[in-house]
């Protein structure tokens, strides 16, 4: 099968949350660090349940691998960073977790790598480790800079993340 979103992953990431209602628009970044391709698109939601879909060389990595541990860390420390830095947060000091943060979202990580290691034979993940860092620093910048571009949609986000957090904490 082939599938084909007029505008890219950004579309794909409309597509799915279609029935969903989004926090904010969706963030999408496309860069290249060190001969490796970043291309990622994400959406907060009020579902609760994630969406994620990583794919390495156009290959869907099903059992993610290293592109997906940095977007996940990327995530998680830009929330964090941003909740403590514009006191957003009245978790005494903890830290969001990466299940709280991840809770509603949609995402699609794509990366493109000269040789990429995948483990196994079906390639179903990556093993790359020089992704996950160009992944969390392209990804870190970008998100950082929407939220603090729109104070409105980030307030939104840590209110969720926050209320994933209290529910985990029950």
């Amino acid at each position: 099968m082939n599938f084909y979103f007029e505008g890219g992953i950004s579309s794909f990431v409309r597509y799915m949350n279609r029935n969903r209602r989004g926090l904010h628009k969706v963030v999408y970044v496309e860069k290249t660090i060190d001969s490796i391709s970043v291309e990622a698109a994400i959406q907060n939601t009020e579902a609760f349940t994630e969406s994620i879909y990583a794919f390495a060389n156009t290959i869907n990595t099903i059992d993610g691998g290293t592109h997906l541990t940095g977007l996940r860390a990327a995530l998680t420390r830009v929330i964090n960073d941003y909740a403590r830095k514009n006191k957003l947060t009245k978790t005494d000091g903890e830290n969001f977790s990466g299940e709280d943060v991840r809770e509603g979202l949609t995402v699609v990580i794509s990366v493109k790598l000269r040789e990429p290691q995948f483990e196994g034979q079906t390639k179903a993940k990556l093993g790359s480790p020089e992704a996950r860092g160009a992944v969390e620093t392209v990804f870190s910048e970008a998100f950082s800079s929407f939220l603090e571009e729109n104070p409105n949609e980030a307030k939104a986000i840590i209110g969720k993340v926050t209320l994933a957090f209290r529910a985990r904490k029950a």
